[in-house]
């Protein structure tokens, strides 16, 4: 498989409410700073290496980028970033974000979820730093598992004002999707998943597609190294289906989570722009039935 000649769009395509987009996206996560996301002290990304890919992952047809205001480090902003390196915005770019969670000017965690009146705040914080005048698609992230119901119909009332055009949860469970659907419409559900990691949830994406709402993994490749990166510790068995197709690792573990259903999306994070080209290209490999079970039994944990 040749990565520079692939594009996003041999992913496939999904839409979001009414957004059309590829299925291969990028996550602006890890564009702030080297290392470990939100790792004390890492050393600042290089600005112009991060706009370049930022860039360049546009030229190769992702249309689907998931951020955060609260993705900063001491001298980076993934919000500002994104503006200055894709505004004015393409007329099919679709940018997810995510409200929730707080983080202090020196970057420490708040010890609470925000309050309804907090999450207007960060969703006009999000808008300030992208430059828009509304939000394609606003996720709730949820800490706990207590109803969500005054805070999702927060945002439900900032959507019906036009400062928000669709919805999405995530870190969530299916009786949150139930208590959101029930307030609003939801066009996205973003958890923690991929190969080995929250098998137990299976159940759930397929659900997620069979209710018309797109299942979201981040983590993909990470698996249990999450905000650390990939561990490098691949089974024999995933290591086998890379070498049959000339590929990495990454890219069979984001290729394992695109065939788990036509409604499954990858948002991949680099600042590496060789890796964001391998991660684009996953979206064309099409792994066989036999190297499906045998990652699947991987990922459940009854490989022999």
């Amino acid at each position: 498989m040749t990565s520079e000649t692939i594009t996003a769009a041999a992913s496939g395509t999904w839409k979001l409410g009414d957004l059309t987009i590829n299925r291969i996206g990028f996550g602006a996560m890890r564009l702030t700073q080297n290392g470990a996301a939100f790792a004390p002290g890492a050393a600042a990304s290089d600005r112009g290496r991060a706009i370049s890919v930022l860039r360049r992952a546009v030229e190769l047809g992702v249309n689907h980028i998931d951020t955060a205001a609260f993705y900063f480090s001491p001298l980076r902003s993934a919000n500002e970033l994104i503006n200055h390196a894709l505004a004015p915005y393409p007329d099919d770019l679709v940018i997810t974000t995510k409200v929730g969670p707080g983080r202090g000017p020196a970057g420490d965690w708040l010890p609470h979820a925000a309050t309804p009146e907090q999450l207007r705040g960060q969703v006009e914080e999000n808008l300030r730093q992208l430059g828009r005048d509304h939000l394609d698609v606003v996720n709730l992230r949820i800490l706990g598992t207590g109803s969500i119901a005054e805070r999702f119909g927060a945002l439900a009332d900032l959507r019906a004002a036009g400062l928000i055009r669709h919805l999405g949860i995530s870190n969530v469970t299916p009786e949150h999707l139930a208590e959101a659907r029930a307030i609003a419409p939801v066009v996205c559900v973003q958890n923690p998943y991929g190969i080995g990691m929250r098998p137990e949830h299976d159940d759930f994406v397929r659900s997620c597609g069979e209710q018309g709402v797109a299942f979201v993994p981040f983590y993909a490749i990470a698996a249990a190294g999450r905000e650390t990166g990939a561990s490098g510790a691949d089974s024999d068995e995933l290591l086998a289906v890379a070498r049959a197709h000339g590929v990495s690792a990454a890219q069979v573990r984001l290729a394992w989570t695109l065939h788990r259903g036509p409604h499954v999306l990858a948002i991949p994070g680099t600042g590496n722009p060789d890796h964001l080209v391998d991660n684009v290209a996953a979206g064309a490999l099409r792994l066989s039935e036999e190297e499906l079970a045998a990652l699947d039994a991987v990922h459940r944990g009854t490989a022999v």
